[in-house]
């Protein structure tokens, strides 16, 4: 039997431990400086990518145009165990260390969009910067016939694109003696920035000459600088400062991306005079990234090819672009449907494979149930059996006889033949008196059945379940409840397989009574004081340790330091990499 209940434990964990998710053949981190609408193409250009290859995981991490942040994500993505690092550095020179870091650590490093100063590196990937702004600076000169005033406004100080479309126009412009760059002023990328930067230049002496003398075009380095340009000149903004429309200048900027308020469109639709397409193609850096990791030949310098927005061929350049962009979403739509019928079959097998081990782990319940109740009987049977024994009329003194309940008294036990007195034969006169003992007997073994029954039948607990009599809750009993909650979170707290049942369990409840208990003395779920720990003691590691938010993360119970992240500032309204630093 025991040989049974080992099979059917090991077939249930077997089975069980099928269920688990298998780890992904790679995985890999992808470090963006920033969060804005190109590389949010780019994003989903990566996740469309991996759904072509076999069993890969990305990681996604954003910067926002943050150095020290880029640094510690990229220490952090590096800490979660990738096996290789997609990285488009936020600056030149600050965000190399972290890169060198990984690099050297055995990890590939894939570069992208955005030069580093160090050659640590296993690829790079990106468009040429300086040919774009070499090509806008010709385009805008022929339009303006060689004789022109310009306003530049730059990207983010310090990174390659930004400095390298500076040095392209401005070796084109070079070229034209009647071309005069009038400002070159500084950015971030964001169109806020843009607006920002021409207004404040507006308001100084040298603005304000400029101004009066004529602008003929801003070129922003991105379309979304040139449209917060475009708002100052038109009037479409909070500032003071009145219309410029004396005449209005152009606008030209880079990036032509497609679809509703893309570079593009706006170039269609008369907005930008002009754009450049600055190409994102995440398929192509998912592609180079399984190829580094499955050891197959790559060029290490990998130049994408781009091409101007011009009001001739925006219209042709809309429609390709939308197209491509239709068939993404279908395909990622189809790739969501068949994510998420292969979910259903898991949680199907999933379901099937639990109730079969709880199937299992019940039938080892009841055979070792059964076998213990069996096991009871028999020895109940055996005392009685034993009891009886000692009413043998051969083995027990006949005294004994007299008084039933000697047939439990120690002394009435049966006695050795050599101490047992001689027996001798009875006379006629003496069988009356034996045939009336032997009369007594089967009432007194009956009456010793009977208070052995009675015996047993009292030593059992009663089945029937009594009544507890309900008391209002008091203050107190509210308190040692509340106790109890808190003392089992953070006894497995950082637990992250830890559930509502696990913690309903700990307490002896069921999930439905903590819940509604948990309710209505907080008003919260316990979901929510769960989740509200973690973040607590995330908060006081992220003060007194030097841990790193990953390391955090997976201290207090979060299964993604990611997710981490995001409860993070929806709960403090801040990263947790900015806590120390505030």
């Amino acid at each position: 039997m025991n040989k049974h209940i080992i099979t059917i434990f090991l077939l249930s964990a077997l089975l069980l431990s099928g269920c688990s998710k298998p780890r992904p053949r790679y995985v890999i981190g992808v470090s963006q400086c920033s969060a804005d609408i190109w590389r949010e193409k780019q994003n989903t250009e990566l996740r469309l990518g991996a759904y072509f290859q076999e069993n890969v995981e990305l990681r996604f991490a954003a910067a926002y145009d943050s150095d020290e942040r880029q640094v510690q994500q990229i220490d952090s993505l590096l800490a979660t165990g990738i096996d290789l690092l997609i990285v488009a550095p936020n600056q030149l020179q600050t965000i190399s260390p972290a890169i060198d870091r990984a690099y050297d650590s055995g990890i590939p490093v894939i570069v992208f969009e955005r030069k580093t100063n160090s050659q640590k590196f296993t690829a790079f990937i990106s468009a040429d910067n300086y040919e774009m702004g070499r090509v806008m600076g010709d385009y805008i000169a022929t339009q303006l016939d060689g004789r022109g005033r310009v306003v530049e406004v730059m990207g983010l100080k310090g990174s390659s694109p930004a400095i390298e479309r500076h040095k392209g126009f401005a070796e084109a412009l070079s070229h034209y003696p009647e071309m005069q760059i009038v400002a070159t002023l500084q950015g971030d990328w964001t169109e806020e920035s843009g607006r920002k930067a021409v207004e404040d230049w507006l308001q100084t002496d040298a603005g304000r000459e400029a101004a009066a003398r004529g602008i003929d075009c801003v070129f922003g380095q991105n379309d979304r600088m040139a449209m917060g340009a475009r708002q100052v000149f038109t009037g479409n903004h909070t500032s003071h400062l009145s219309p410029l429309t004396s005449p209005l200048p152009r606008f030209c900027g880079i990036d032509g991306l497609p679809g509703e308020g893309g570079g593009i469109q706006l170039v269609r639709d008369s907005i930008l005079d002009a754009s450049y397409i600055y190409p994102t193609h995440g398929d192509r850096l998912i592609d180079l990234a399984v190829a580094i990791l499955d050891g197959k030949p790559y060029d290490k310098e990998l130049q994408l090819r781009s091409a101007i927005v011009t009001r001739d061929n925006a219209n042709v350049l809309l429609m390709q672009g939308e197209e491509m962009m239709r068939q993404s979403e279908r395909l990622d739509q189809l790739h969501r449907k068949a994510d998420s019928y292969l979910q259903q079959l898991d949680t199907q097998r999933t379901v099937t494979l639990l109730a079969f081990g709880t199937i299992a782990l019940l039938i080892v319940a009841i055979v070792l149930f059964y076998r213990y109740y069996i096991g009871q009987i028999a020895l109940r049977r055996e005392r009685v059996v034993n009891t009886l024994w000692a009413l043998n009329p051969e083995d027990v003194e006949p005294h004994s006889l007299q008084n039933p309940a000697g047939a439990n008294d120690p002394s009435a036990q049966r006695q050795e033949p050599a101490s047992q007195p001689e027996r001798t034969h009875s006379t006629d006169s003496e069988k009356p008196s034996d045939q009336s003992a032997e009369a007594e007997r089967p009432e007194q073994s009956s009456a010793i059945i009977a208070e052995l029954s009675a015996t047993a039948s009292q030593s059992q607990p009663s089945q029937v379940p009594q009544k507890e009599d309900s008391e209002p809750e008091t203050t107190a009993s509210t308190s040692f409840f509340i106790t109890r909650f808190k003392e089992a979170v953070e006894a497995r707290l950082d637990d992250s397989e830890l559930s509502v049942e696990d913690l309903a369990s700990d307490m002896h409840l069921s999930r439905v009574q903590l819940y509604r208990k948990v309710k209505a003395v907080t008003g919260s779920t316990p979901v929510e004081l769960l989740r509200t720990a973690r973040l607590k003691r995330g908060y006081q590691l992220l003060l007194t340790t030097d841990k790193s938010v990953s390391e955090v993360a997976y201290l207090v119970g979060f299964t993604a330091p990611s997710y981490f992240t995001k409860c993070f500032k929806e709960e403090y309204g801040q990263l947790p990499g900015d806590v120390r630093s505030s």
